[in-house]
């Protein structure tokens, strides 16, 4: 595994900071937002492919998860956390692209656990 990070720390930081179910991932995925924003700017971005590897990972036993799921996990983790670090628009958040990156990486900050709660 590839983080500094115990198991124990990466598996606590998912379960906070991954706070969309896989069947909410997947209807994001769906709509014509996921797909505007990342670095590539369609539907092949690195948050959307991303995203279909957060949906697998969260449908897996915790202990049946591989070590490429172990790291990937590790990354979303730290995904996250920079991105809510960098803050997001004064205004209009629901609708920006800030918004919708995290939500392509599994993480909705408007929810009630969102970028506040992030380490």
């Amino acid at each position: 595994m590839s983080s500094s990070k115990s198991r124990d720390q990466i598996w606590n930081e998912w379960r906070a900071q991954v706070n969309m179910s896989p069947s909410e991932i997947e209807a994001w995925l769906d709509t014509d937002e996921s797909k505007s924003v990342g670095d590539t700017g369609d539907a092949r971005s690195t948050g959307r492919a991303s995203a279909k590897r957060i949906v697998k990972i969260k449908r897996t036993n915790k202990d049946d998860l591989t070590d490429d799921q172990w790291d990937h996990m590790a990354t979303v983790v730290g995904y996250i956390n920079r991105h809510c670090s960098q803050g997001g628009p004064e205004e209009d958040v629901d609708h920006s692209k800030w918004r919708y990156s995290l939500m392509n990486w599994g993480h909705d900050p408007l929810k009630s656990d969102g970028c506040s709660d992030a380490a």
